[in-house]
């Protein structure tokens, strides 16, 4: 099986939650319980945390996770995670994005997405199929269309495809639509690609990175997954999260 590097970005800065890694969550920060809930997962061989602040370094060394010191001017997660894999001295066949605003992930999430990594996947990502109109015309919920290889042929803010003579509540009725869920496998060689690329066309119009590879060639297999992902953008989200965890 080939070998998995989980790397947690961590940046202090965000213009809707600044510091949000290290915002507490009944007594643990939000960093830690990622952290812990990524070194549960079975598939991965090492996890470390990449940051560029050393206010979230001093904090991961005071629960002993490995930290990576990156650049401050990363555009995205993926490519703080590309600087991160360079420097650690072990290398790996995979990378895994771990998403650091995802305090409740599930292990199995991720041992889902490394299942998929058999050495011929460039990337992978996942999905959850969508079966609720309000959530399928909601812009910040973004949709994948599949070929017969559930490889990704596009991602979109909007609703694709259209279906003709049907009412638009009715679509997922008739069809399988499914949402993306943002976590990332990359094999480390297509890592190195991905990262020297410059945004393109469709990455601008949608600000959706993943369509910068799309565009550029590269293949992005699309795992299903029963596992929703709950975000936290603001500081609001934390007791929409605990309350959607029935957690007190």
């Amino acid at each position: 099986m080939p070998s998995v590097l989980g790397i947690i970005p961590a940046r202090y800065a965000s213009s809707r939650f600044p510091g949000k890694p290290l915002a507490m969550i009944n007594g643990k920060s939000m960093l830690q319980r990622v952290y812990e809930q990524s070194k549960k997962a079975t598939h991965v061989n090492e996890v470390l945390i990449a940051t560029d602040d050393e206010r979230i370094a001093g904090h991961a060394q005071q629960f002993n996770a490995k930290v990576v010191m990156t650049g401050a001017d990363h555009p995205s997660g993926t490519d703080r995670c590309f600087e991160a894999y360079q420097v650690n001295a072990v290398k790996y066949d995979y990378v895994i994005n771990i998403q650091g605003d995802e305090p409740f992930l599930d292990p199995e999430q991720i041992n889902s997405l490394a299942a998929a990594c058999d050495g011929k996947v460039e990337i992978a990502t996942q999905m959850i199929k969508c079966t609720d109109h309000a959530v399928l015309f909601d812009k910040g919920e973004v949709k994948i269309v599949l070929n017969n290889n559930k490889e990704a042929l596009y991602f979109s803010r909007s609703v694709i495809p259209a279906i003709k003579n049907k009412d638009e509540k009715e679509w997922h009725v008739n069809f399988d639509y499914y949402r993306h869920v943002g976590m990332y496998a990359y094999r480390t060689d297509i890592l190195e690609k991905i990262s020297a690329l410059k945004p393109s066309p469709l990455e601008l119009a949608e600000s959706l990175e993943q369509l910068r590879w799309l565009e550029n060639g590269f293949k992005i297999n699309c795992v299903e997954t029963d596992y929703d992902s709950h975000c936290i953008d603001t500081p609001e989200d934390i007791e929409k999260v605990l309350k959607l965890m029935n957690i007190h």
